[in-house]
């Protein structure tokens, strides 16, 4: 009998994960290039007005310069063209039929923990604190929680997690809702800055 205590039990393999990981991998690295280029231009030149830069509240500008743009000492877009590679490349692999242990995919999913984390805190910080939205920043959360939603409910559906049957059903069944969930987080967000900053007002 072969042991298979130390991989998943999935049956199939999970495409539409893998898939959904190379393309917000890339997605997410190409946002945090785009912002890493444009802190050097504002570390060149302070003044310089950013191509992101379309009005008083939507702009990369005053992102980039507060404090909350460079949490941990350095700019916040290093830690995104560090960390998407990661996603491209399970994305990849998955695709090729690698089965990851479990061990694995709860250090993948803590990652993703990690991030969905960080970008609530930035969206809180961006609408209710800078007052500003940055472009590139939310292309960066707009591809963060559709694959945190696709990791933990393939972690929980895979067994990754041991929480037991229910919790492996749950994941299965909310595995194919991923989308809806991503839409209603959307909304939500867009809906939170809406009310604190006029968004259609400034944009119309």
């Amino acid at each position: 009998m072969t042991d298979t205590a130390p991989t998943l039990r999935v049956r199939e393999r999970p495409f539409a994960l893998g898939i959904l990981l190379i393309v917000a991998g890339v997605i997410g690295w190409y946002a945090a290039f785009a912002l890493t280029l444009d802190k050097y231009k504002q570390l060149e030149d302070p003044n310089v007005r950013l191509g992101c830069d379309f009005n008083i509240l939507v702009g990369c500008g005053t992102n980039l310069a507060s404090d909350q743009g460079a949490v941990f000492g350095f700019p916040n877009p290093i830690i995104g063209l560090a960390c998407w590679v990661a996603p491209v490349v399970v994305g990849v692999a998955l695709l090729a039929g690698v089965r990851f242990p479990r061990w694995f995919w709860t250090v993948f999913w803590l990652g993703f923990v990690f991030a969905i984390g960080f970008v609530a805190w930035l969206i809180y910080q961006s609408i209710y604190v800078l007052s500003s939205l940055c472009p590139w920043c939310m292309v960066t959360w707009s591809v963060t929680i559709p694959s945190f939603f696709a990791v933990t409910f393939h972690v929980l559906r895979s067994g990754a997690l041991p929480l037991g049957d229910k919790a492996r059903r749950a994941g299965a069944a909310l595995a194919g809702w991923t989308p809806l969930i991503t839409l209603v987080t959307y909304v939500l967000v867009a809906l939170l800055a809406q009310l604190q900053l006029d968004v259609i007002g400034h944009i119309f």
